[in-house]
């Protein structure tokens, strides 16, 4: 496997003459994850790449990378096109979040949607029949819908801190998944732009990213309803997601769209989540760090983590005095805060390497993942 630390190691070029910049100077990254990064970097009609400290291994290449091409691949994109994450401040002071009740409350997010969904997703240009028992549903893995705290906040950055946060991490589910299975035949060798199935698989993109948009819209709507508030968008950053960028196309893995100009960055049960300002530097690919980044896979944190029942019941509280709503023992496992990297190293690196800057962060409060009866695909 390998592991290594770049160091001072800033930009790597390779025989064809592509440039890949690394955003980070001290975060622990795998040397899988370089070696996939390589890898990409050899794929015809790659030019240049993004890679940020949150960079670790993935299925078709790294997660934490963004990607610039004159044609697309979309095994870099993946299945879950259009996740992301969205921030919103909800209208509750904290004073009057009352832990027992809103975890009860909570739980309406592992139930089904009654109201109308199809009209949601006609509302954005989207058919009514395009996977509507999976819209509002958050999925497993690192997904969530975490109520959080303001810890700290820049000066100049006016946000309250006697308010409490929403954070959701969710993508296109189904959808996502059926426009990656069904292109041709060879398209992960590369699918060139002027090509029927391109059009096709761009156009199906596109929606998916919408629909994923709308999805975490709908979690947060139904969160704030359960805690009986409302609740306001800060911003909604996708991470998996393709872009035409000049002639060119721009494929963002796990490295968050930084054209709203804010962008939030996940923390984990032992680390903080952070609200970043990315910078205007060209190398970055309008793009920065999405969150922690995993240390170690799923698989192993079976062998890493002690199951018993009292240490099942520890993963259920975060370092900072919160809760967290998960029914599904191997997925509090995986999501153990060992298995991810410290996200305030994450956040040093991007502001190290002028990437972005933090002007907030947040501790988490309550978070919601699965129930026994959730996850409705």
């Amino acid at each position: 496997m390998g592991n290594s630390v770049l160091g001072d190691r800033t930009s790597a070029v390779n025989s064809d003459g592509v440039i890949t910049k690394f955003y980070t100077s001290a975060a622990w990254i795998e040397g899988r994850a370089e070696q996939q990064l390589e890898h990409v970097a050899g794929w015809p009609g790659v030019r240049k790449i993004a890679a940020f400290p949150d960079l670790h291994p993935g299925k078709y290449g790294p997660v934490g990378c963004a990607v610039l091409a004159d044609r697309i691949y979309p095994q870099l994109i993946g299945n879950d096109i259009g996740c992301g994450m969205s921030l919103f401040q909800l209208d509750m002071p904290l004073r009057k979040f009352k832990m027992e009740k809103a975890m009860r409350r909570m739980r309406v997010l592992s139930e089904p949607v009654t109201d109308d969904i199809g009209s949601r997703l006609e509302g954005i240009g989207i058919k009514p029949d395009m996977f509507p028992t999976s819209l509002s549903t958050i999925g497993g893995g690192n997904h969530f819908c975490e109520v959080q705290t303001l810890a700290d906040s820049d000066t100049d950055f006016c946000l309250d801190k006697s308010a409490i946060y929403l954070l959701v991490h969710s993508g296109s589910r189904g959808f996502g998944n059926a426009v990656l299975g069904s292109i041709p035949q060879g398209a992960f060798s590369g699918m060139h732009p002027n090509d029927i199935a391109t059009s096709n698989y761009v156009k199906s993109h596109d929606k998916a990213v919408l629909w994923a948009s709308l999805n975490r819209q709908i979690i947060a709507e139904r969160a704030a309803e359960a805690l009986r508030t409302d609740l306001h968008l800060i911003v909604d950053a996708p991470h998996n997601i393709l872009t035409q960028h000049g002639d060119g196309w721009l494929h963002r893995k796990g490295a968050a769209s930084a054209v709203s100009g804010l962008v939030p960055l996940a923390g984990s049960r032992a680390t903080p989540s952070y609200l970043l300002r990315p910078t205007d530097q060209p190398d970055a690919l309008m793009s920065t760090a999405h969150g922690s980044g995993r240390r170690y896979d799923r698989s192993s944190m079976h062998g890493r983590v002690r199951a018993k029942r009292s240490d099942i019941d520890a993963m259920q509280r975060t370092s900072f005095g919160g809760r967290i709503i998960c029914e599904d023992r191997d997925l509090l496992i995986e999501e153990a805060p060992i298995a991810y990297k410290s996200s305030q190293s994450v956040v040093a690196d991007l502001e190290a390497t002028r990437a972005a800057q933090s002007v907030a962060m947040f501790h988490p409060l309550l978070t919601f993942k699965k129930t026994r009866d959730g996850g409705r695909t």
